[in-house]
């Protein structure tokens, strides 16, 4: 697999871009550019990122498009063409985001499990990828537990009922781990969803897993290697499926962060 993660502290071009993932034993990275960024920057990335061997994971499209109110999804729909656009163009392995949630920004709410909130995702994600009709990319939804796909078994059901070869999974095992059988047994869930999931695979993110104190249960992201989700595991049953994989790391707060965290992933790598 191939690490990758955000760079915090930013840089000032391509050049430095390269040089910044590459101090971090980066072969993988986040899109550094924006859909209405100009051509030619956009190609200069392209450019260095193919000689320097580094594999553009993932262009974010954060949004809504389960929102109830229509403006928003209307917005969110308009937001998904855009940066799917954007990743067609850039050949990178997948554009992803979430499904929102019905009458929040995101989070629980109670209409969020309905069958009409899983078909309506459905008819969503088929118009993206129609609007776009990309050959280079895919189109991908993360898992979230309290939103459709929060279930290995969701997400294959909308592989089949979204029926689109553009649409393909993006793999978070933190989000998927929600109850205290898969958080003690995390090795073996991880071997069963990477089985089901990993060959419509295009991207993973790399958190951890750890118990809070908070009652009755509390299970919380943290950084990789101060949890006890089995990354040996993670990443040898991936590296089964594709030795090129992305592995990308979030949510951290630093550089010093980020950098601890690859050192630990990397010598499962």
């Amino acid at each position: 697999m191939r690490l990758g993660m955000h760079l915090v502290e930013g840089f000032s071009g391509p050049e430095d871009w390269i040089k910044q993932l590459k101090s971090r034993n980066c072969r993988a990275a986040f899109c550094p550019v924006k859909a209405d960024g100009e051509s030619a920057l956009k190609a200069e990335y392209l450019q260095a990122a193919t000689e320097s061997d580094i594999l553009l994971a993932e262009v974010h499209s954060w949004s809504n498009m389960a929102s109830a109110y229509e403006d928003e999804r209307k917005e969110s729909l308009a937001y998904c063409i855009e940066q799917l656009q954007l990743a067609e163009e850039l050949g990178a392995r997948c554009c992803v985001t979430t499904a929102g949630s019905r009458k929040r920004k995101k989070g629980p709410h109670k209409e969020n499990l309905q069958e009409e909130t899983f078909e309506l995702i459905v008819k969503s994600v088929q118009k993206i990828i129609d609007e776009v009709q990309p050959r280079n990319t895919f189109f991908t939804l993360e898992c979230m537990p309290w939103i459709f796909p929060r279930t290995v078994e969701d997400y294959l059901r909308l592989i089949k009922s979204i029926d689109r070869k553009s649409f393909a999974v993006h793999f978070d095992p933190v989000n998927l781990i929600y109850n205290l059988e898969n958080y003690y047994e995390n090795g073996e869930f991880l071997k069963k969803a990477i089985k089901k999931l990993g060959p419509y695979t295009k991207s993973c993110h790399g958190k951890d897993i750890a118990l809070g104190e908070a009652f009755p249960i509390e299970i919380r992201e943290c950084e990789p290697g101060k949890g006890i989700l089995e990354y040996q595991t993670y990443i040898r049953e991936m590296d089964k499926i594709d030795s090129d994989m992305p592995l990308m790391l979030e949510h951290l707060k630093s550089d010093e962060e980020y950098r601890r965290a690859g050192k630990y992933v990397e010598q499962f790598l």
